[in-house]
C-alpha cells in the first residue's frame, strides 16, 4: 500500500508543472478585441501586429526579445517613426496577443513567422530590420538568408554574439525533462522577483506591468524555455561574416552596463563584421529600449548619420 502512495506522490509532483501551466489562461478574445493593432492568420497561428509612425516613408520592422511582447520596443518604434519610418511591430508566438503554438522555437520557427508577416503585409524589399536582444538574433538570421529584402540591419543589445546566462537558465536549457520540470516549477517565481515594481518612466512601468501579465498566460513559460534551447543557443558568427561579405549595412547598439549581453560583445562583433557601425549607450542596462529610450534613439541617429 505504501508503494502505491509513494508512486502516486511521485506522479503528482512530476505532473505539477503541467497542472500549474493548465491553470493559466490563454490569450482571450476580449483582450484581442481591445487591442489597437490587428491580427494576422499566418501559417503557424495568429500573430498580433501594428503599424507605428507616418502613413508613408521607408519601412522598418522591429522584432522584440525573449521575455516581453512588442510593448518592450514601443518607444524604439515610436522613435523610428519620428525619424520618418513606417514601423511594423509584431508579437512573437507565445508572447503578447499572438498565439502560443507548438514547435521548437529555433531559427526556422522564428524566420517562418517573420517571412509570413512580411508576405502578409506585402513587404518585399528595402526593409530596415531592427532587432532587440533575441530579436537581434532573428533579424541577423533573416538578413543573412534573405539579403534581397534588406536595406539595413539595426541590432540593439543583440543576442547571438555572447550571452551571460544564469545557472538556473543554463540548467533548464541543457537538461531535458528535469530542466522542463524545474522551469515549470520555479521560473515564474524567479521572474516575478526580478521585475521591478515601477520604472524610471511611464514607459518602463508599462513594460514591467506587461511582463507580470505575461507570467499569467498559458504557453509563455514553455515558449521562453523553447527559445533558450532554440535560437538563443546559436552563436551567429557565420551569419555576421556573411552580412559583411554581402556588404549589408549593419548598426549595432550596446548598453554599457548590460549584464545579459556584456559590452565585450562589441569587440567580438568588430572581428566578425569589420564595417559594422557600433555605438554604446552610457549607464544603460539590457532594458535600455524602455529605460534609456531617448539615449538609444540618439545613438541610432548618430550611426545613421555616419
Amino acid at each position: 500500500m505504501s508503494y502505491l502512495v509513494y508512486l502516486g506522490l511521485f506522479v503528482f509532483v512530476a505532473a505539477l508543472p503541467i497542472i500549474l501551466e493548465l491553470r493559466r489562461k490563454p490569450v482571450s478574445e476580449k483582450e484581442r478585441g481591445e487591442t489597437t493593432g490587428d491580427l494576422a492568420q499566418l501559417s503557424q497561428g495568429i500573430t498580433h501586429y501594428r503599424w507605428v509612425g507616418p502613413v508613408r516613408g521607408p519601412v522598418a520592422v522591429v522584432v522584440h526579445g525573449i521575455s516581453t511582447s512588442s510593448v518592450a520596443v514601443e518607444g524604439l518604434a515610436r522613435g523610428l517613426g519620428e525619424m520618418g519610418y513606417r514601423v511594423l511591430v509584431y508579437d512573437l508566438y507565445g508572447r503578447g496577443l499572438s498565439d502560443a503554438v507548438s514547435g521548437r522555437q529555433n531559427r526556422a520557427f522564428f524566420l517562418q513567422q517573420l517571412t509570413d508577416m512580411l508576405e502578409h503585409q506585402g513587404l518585399t524589399e528595402d526593409i530596415t530590420l531592427v532587432g532587440y536582444s533575441m530579436g537581434g538574433s532573428i533579424a541577423t538570421a533573416f538578413a543573412s538568408e534573405n539579403p534581397h529584402y534588406i536595406k539595413r540591419v539595426i541590432l540593439v543589445a543583440t543576442a547571438g554574439v555572447m550571452t551571460e546566462e544564469s545557472k538556473f537558465s543554463r540548467f533548464c536549457r541543457r537538461f531535458p525533462l528535469i530542466g522542463d520540470w524545474a522551469h515549470g516549477m520555479f521560473a515564474r517565481r524567479r521572474a516575478r522577483k526580478a521585475i521591478p515594481r515601477s520604472g524610471n518612466s511611464q514607459m518602463a512601468s508599462t513594460v514591467y506591468a506587461a511582463q507580470r501579465q505575461e507570467l499569467k498566460r498559458r504557453g509563455y513559460l514553455p515558449a521562453v524555455l523553447s527559445s533558450r534551447r532554440g535560437i538563443l543557443s546559436e552563436v551567429q558568427e557565420a551569419d555576421h561574416r556573411r552580412l559583411a561579405r554581402l556588404d549589408v549595412p549593419t548598426i549595432a547598439i550596446w548598453a554599457e552596463k548590460d549584464h545579459v549581453i556584456p559590452i565585450r560583445a562589441l569587440g567580438v562583433m568588430a572581428q566578425w563584421h569589420r564595417d559594422v557601425l557600433q555605438e554604446v549607450v552610457p549607464d544603460a542596462g539590457h532594458a535600455m529600449p524602455y529605460t534609456h529610450c531617448s539615449q538609444l534613439m540618439q545613438a541610432i541617429g548618430k550611426a545613421l548619420r555616419s
